[in-house]
């Protein structure tokens, strides 16, 4: 039985949705090959996500799930169109570089899955903070894979030519993301482990006040 204790900033580090769930992770991997893709990317999935659940978070409870998931999944998909939207005005073309992926964010896992299992426990306030600490986690995992895949693979930061002799042309492809995602997951699970431990030797060390 896991007894670790909750955080509404789990999602950042503790329980990042990327990093530890492997959620939305194609995204990540497909689209997240430079940094204009995940400016974009992490826009839409922020302000589908924290809309769609705040809205979503007034449903009543005694709906039967299967209910409350269509309602959920439809509430997403209208708050979608207006992002879509604002998105075309402030990343023009990122839309159709993305493809398919961009809608899909409508119906990620933290509105379809997590809604019932996780947030809506909560009350609604520490759901607000845990929601948005989750979504940043993402949101730094996608801004950080698309500027070092863009970096590395077309010798660019957001289209302007860096100084990189060598781009590793593989990381612009989907199986290079896959590796780079998976890169970044065994340095975050390393990370996690070592304050784990480090707060595990602070509270076995004897209070020196005590003797």
């Amino acid at each position: 039985m896991n007894n670790r204790k909750t955080s509404v900033f789990d999602g950042i580090l503790g329980d990042n949705m990327v990093l530890s769930s492997l959620m939305v992770i194609s995204p990540v991997i497909i689209c997240g090959d430079t940094l204009k893709n995940a400016e974009a990317l992490s826009y839409a999935f922020t302000s589908v996500t924290i809309l769609s659940m705040l809205i979503a978070s007034f449903v009543p409870k005694k709906l039967p799930y299967t209910v409350k998931i269509i309602i959920y999944a439809m509430i997403s998909s209208l708050v979608y169109i207006p992002v879509k939207v604002a998105t075309q005005e402030f990343y023009r073309g990122a839309i159709d570089r993305i493809g398919i992926y961009f809608p899909l964010l409508a119906v990620n896992s933290l509105i379809v899955l997590q809604s019932e299992a996780k947030f809506f426990r909560m009350p609604r306030a520490k759901m607000f903070f845990s929601l948005f600490f989750y979504v940043v986690g993402f949101d730094i995992v996608m801004l950080l894979t698309g500027l070092i895949r863009e970096l590395l693979a077309y010798g660019t930061i957001n289209g302007r030519v860096a100084d990189v002799d060598l781009p590793v042309s593989g990381l612009s492809q989907p199986f290079g993301g896959f590796i780079f995602l998976g890169l970044m997951c065994g340095l975050y699970r390393w990370i996690r482990s070592l304050v784990s431990r480090e707060k595990k030797e602070m509270r076995s060390e004897p209070n020196v006040s005590d003797n």
